[in-house]
């Protein structure tokens, strides 16, 4: 059987740096960073007391407030992403078929605001504790998914991939081989998560996972310095529309890149650590490629992983070198995360995001905050790093690697 192509067509971003997919491109270029204090909750009980947050947001700009009362902070964020890549995809909803039009959502936590604070109420309810009737759809990790496919009617696959910081890539992957595969035609997929809550910030603390440079919070994400000293974590989403390229083409769509192939793997190896010798990693990426029938000499651009940890930067850049050879050199590589912080199970949808506007634009977003450049990384690479710059991008790379030992990468191609 022949597989289908399989190209974007519409995307939408609610982000740390940006509550819109343009307001996202823009502060990407310029290299703006969205840490700042924790606004959400008092956070001066915990070592870190900074993260990348969603700014000014409102959730009575986007829903009324029955409605919002009924959504965890991550679904809501997967409607806002969504209902943008719908309205940029310009999908005529009365011309598509919607028993082949379907929803793949990547989450690695879900609603775990909403768990934390029903646990709280639950704790102050003394002799009459109660629950919320709306606790569980709220908390679920597949009722983003579920959501999107009410408010458009898509009936096709409906289902959410949980792999701890791979799940959104995962998620792009399954739509991809869906489409290819015939079983749909239009799938909006991506990723949210809404994770700077108490729980996660004590529970990453104490794994000593995150960075403490609470005077600094700007510079904190600093991935291939010296002196990075962990993640800084970030809430939002990405959506993307993916879609038949025939069905595209037919209907005159603006196509911004296409998805060529996409790879998975598994460390087995450490519950929260990546292998020292990139392993994992090099065999994710060379599973794209394979996935996609290219050579490594043909990839322009990787936006990587990188999320500032001390033992995950390293890991990356080797798998990189082993799989890329010589050309590991000519390549252009930048952490977003510099900016953005990490979105967890969400990183992989607004990194491809990047990484598909980095391809339309010809502009490889930056890797800021870089000081003084780790002694066990290889110089010779070229980080972007703290300003953008030019270049023709005929494909780019995107990793993405969870907790589990959990890796996805996917790679989009300028048509």
């Amino acid at each position: 059987m022949e597989l289908k192509r399989v190209v974007v067509t519409g995307i939408g971003a609610i982000t740390p740096i940006g509550n819109t997919l343009p307001e996202f491109w823009e502060s990407l270029k310029n290299g703006v960073s969205g840490a700042a204090a924790i606004t959400r909750f008092d956070a001066s009980k915990f070592k870190t007391q900074f993260a990348c947050e969603v700014k000014n947001y409102d959730p009575d700009k986007y829903f009324d407030k029955k409605e919002s009362k009924r959504l965890d902070y991550y679904a809501q964020f997967a409607l806002i992403a969504a209902a943008e890549a719908m309205k940029d995809s310009n999908l005529d909803l009365e011309k598509i078929n919607h028993n082949k039009a379907g929803v793949i959502w990547g989450s690695g936590i879900g609603g775990i605001e909403t768990f934390t604070q029903e646990l709280k109420e639950y704790v102050k309810g003394g002799e009459n504790p109660k629950f919320s009737p709306f606790f569980i759809p709220k908390m679920i990790s597949d009722i983003a998914a579920g959501h999107i496919s009410m408010k458009y009617n898509f009936r096709g696959p409906n289902f959410t991939t949980v792999s701890a910081c791979a799940s959104a890539t995962n998620a792009i992957i399954d739509a991809f081989n869906y489409i290819r595969l015939n079983k749909a035609e239009i799938i909006i997929t991506g990723g949210s998560e809404a994770s700077v809550n108490e729980a996660s910030l004590g529970g990453f603390t104490s794994m000593k996972a995150l960075s403490t440079r609470n005077d600094d919070p700007k510079t904190a994400s600093r991935p291939f310095d010296r002196d990075r000293d962990g993640f800084v974590m970030g809430d939002g989403g990405a959506a993307i529309i993916l879609e038949e390229y025939e069905h595209a083409k037919k209907r005159g769509a603006k196509i911004y890149a296409e998805l060529v192939g996409g790879g998975m793997s598994a460390d087995a190896y450490h519950l929260t650590a990546p292998h020292p010798d990139g392993d994992g990693a090099k065999l994710v990426i060379q599973n794209a490629l394979e996935d996609a029938q290219m050579n490594p000499e043909e990839v322009d651009y990787i936006n990587v992983h990188g999320t500032s940890t001390p033992l995950g930067d390293i890991a990356e850049t080797i798998a990189i070198k082993k799989v890329f050879g010589d050309h590991a050199y000519n390549l252009s590589i930048s952490s977003t995360k510099s900016m953005t912080g990490h979105l967890l199970g969400a990183t992989g949808a607004i990194e491809a995001v990047a990484a598909i506007m980095a391809i339309k634009y010809g502009i490889i977003p930056p890797t800021i905050n870089q000081f003084n450049l780790d002694p066990n990384i290889d110089p010779k690479l070229d980080f972007t790093f703290n300003q953008a710059k030019e270049r023709e991008i005929k494909v780019a790379l995107s990793n993405t690697f969870g907790f589990g030992g959990h890796n996805a990468s996917v790679l989009f191609k300028k048509l």
